[in-house]
């Protein structure tokens, strides 16, 4: 069979994240959503999403396809029902459609058109940007489970101190050195070729992925998420950070998503709790409204190649879009549109092109190309949000 992630209807609700990258290229737990689903199914998938995204994140078409919605998590039952769809049939869980069988994949859904197969086990989906970190735990948990059962950790120096090392994976290649390892509240795996330098403090659940790096010193909290990659030090909690990008330096990060190619300067901090203690708001791309949360804490939701200076600050809840830099001392506004530049005192639109020269300078330095692909990507995504760059 082959099988399709499609954005469906949650794409404007994971913004800024789906500006670059289709749903399920979002990272929660280990591996991405797609990762999971590959996974879990033993074949590569592909993708419904946006046109501007297509050429990166293709669609592959065959004669029967079963399309799933991106949002969705994987566990055994949901996997099984799945399998046994039917051209035809939608798997459908509270009136919400998981997945659907189509000789015609590209057409639009109406599930007027389809019989209905009903679910009925509870089901994990992202929904908001919060469920990112807020959810991160549970997710850690089952792609721990998935990654490591009936393998074997390779050995961990002797210079460490661990507790529970039974929940504490590592792969080959990876190195930790003086260092303490506390699963007692969650799974710790570290990624092939990853390093925990000397001196740092973690606290599961923690995922460190392939190439990551945890410098001198770090201190983190679970559950958190280091992907591929990325590199990390100072104070981190609760927090997932997409592959490539860095807060090398002392500065609290707290109930936060970074996106791909972020850089948090150094002694940057953000506030994750209102001081009167309130339940957090958050900008929404779609109502165009700060909406209720639900959470007492939240932090920072960065998109793609965003960037700060030292010494930045940020309010409880701050939404920052693709491509941002932001500097100058004091708080600035909750909601920063992509591509500004500025801070507190005012910002100025960032231009596409010196935007994507830093960029093309910054991931040569990973050995990764700036071709015309992501060019054109940022480009759209430049077009789509200068409504908001209202300075």
């Amino acid at each position: 069979m082959n099988y399709i992630l499609s954005d469906g209807d949650y794409r404007k609700a994971m913004l800024p994240f789906t500006f670059t990258r289709p749903v399920a290229e979002i990272r929660i737990g280990i591996l991405t959503l797609r990762e999971k689903w590959e996974k879990w199914l033993q074949t590569q998938v592909s993708f419904r999403t946006e046109d501007y995204l297509s050429k990166k994140f293709p669609l592959v078409t065959a004669d029967e396809n079963v399309v799933i919605i991106g949002n969705i998590l994987p566990d055994v039952p949901l996997v099984e029902h799945i399998k046994q769809l039917g051209m035809g049939q939608a798997l459908v869980y509270k009136n919400e459609v998981l997945a659907y069988g189509t000789n015609e994949p590209e057409k639009p859904f109406r599930l007027d058109d389809y019989e209905r197969v009903e679910y009925k086990s509870e089901v994990f989906a992202l929904k908001n940007t919060w469920d990112i970190f807020s959810r991160n735990g549970e997710a850690l948990e089952a792609d721990f489970e998935l990654l490591t059962k009936g393998r074997k950790s390779a050995p961990i120096s002797d210079t460490n101190s661990l507790i529970h090392p039974e929940r504490i994976f590592v792969e080959e290649g990876a190195t930790v050195e003086h260092s303490i390892l506390n699963a007692t509240k969650g799974s710790i795996y570290i990624g092939k070729n990853a390093e925990i330098w000397e001196g740092s403090l973690i606290r599961g659940g923690f995922a460190l992925c392939d190439h990551a790096i945890v410098k001198m010193g770090g201190k983190i909290y679970g559950p958190t998420t280091v992907g591929p990659y990325g590199k990390v030090c100072g104070e981190i909690n609760n927090s997932v950070i997409f592959g490539h990008s860095s807060k090398g330096h002392e500065g609290y990060l707290g109930n936060s998503v970074l996106g791909e190619w972020c850089n948090i300067g150094a002694a940057s901090n953000n506030s994750n709790l209102k001081n009167n203690y309130a339940k957090v708001r958050l900008w929404n791309y779609d109502t165009e409204t700060f909406d209720h949360t639900g959470l007492q804490f939240c932090g920072l939701m960065m998109g793609d190649h965003s960037k700060t200076a030292i010494n930045t600050m940020f309010n409880t809840g701050t939404v920052i879009g693709v491509n941002s830099n932001i500097y100058t001392p004091g708080f600035p506004r909750n909601f920063i549109p992509s591509f500004s530049w500025g801070g507190a005192s005012g910002f100025k639109e960032y231009h596409p092109k010196k935007a994507s020269e830093a960029a093309k300078v910054m991931m040569a330095r990973r050995g990764k190309e700036f071709d015309e692909v992501e060019e054109s990507i940022l480009n759209k995504v430049f077009e789509l949000t200068q409504k908001w760059r209202k300075y």
